[in-house]
């Protein structure tokens, strides 16, 4: 199976990489010139590579990819990651990477987590 990457940039000018299939020798060179690419073009955009949809990482892939993420953060790029499976989570530390401090915390801008001091403290919501 191929890896497909769509690439989506916020009004902010931030960029997701949303990667789908699997991600293997043959798919990972071109996806770090990619990403090389990005980094150059927008040098001031986080980039956020998108998990979810990947099934499959094969063992050399796994390592070209972590060791592009390397690079990356070495250059000073904000790369992030996100929807990352637990079974890669597992094969990240096989490669001594330690991605989370890459992940993105899912409910950074989630505005509930104050709704209890804004509403639920509240001793009456309407009278009758």
């Amino acid at each position: 199976m191929a890896m497909k990457a769509q690439i989506r940039t916020d009004s902010n000018g931030n960029i997701t990489v949303h990667m789908a299939g699997s991600l293997d020798f043959e798919n990972s060179l071109p996806l770090r010139k990619e990403l090389h690419d990005l980094h150059l073009n927008n040098p001031t955009s986080d980039i956020t590579i998108d998990m979810h949809s990947l099934d499959f990482v094969g063992s050399s892939g796994i390592g070209f990819f972590v060791e592009t993420l390397q690079i990356l953060n070495e250059k000073k790029t904000r790369v992030k990651l996100s929807n990352v499976k637990t079974e890669f989570l597992k094969v990240f530390k096989l490669y001594n990477f330690d991605a989370y401090q890459l992940l993105v915390d899912q409910f950074e801008n989630d505005d509930t987590e104050n709704l209890n001091k804004k509403f639920g403290n509240r001793k009456s919501t309407y009278s009758n």
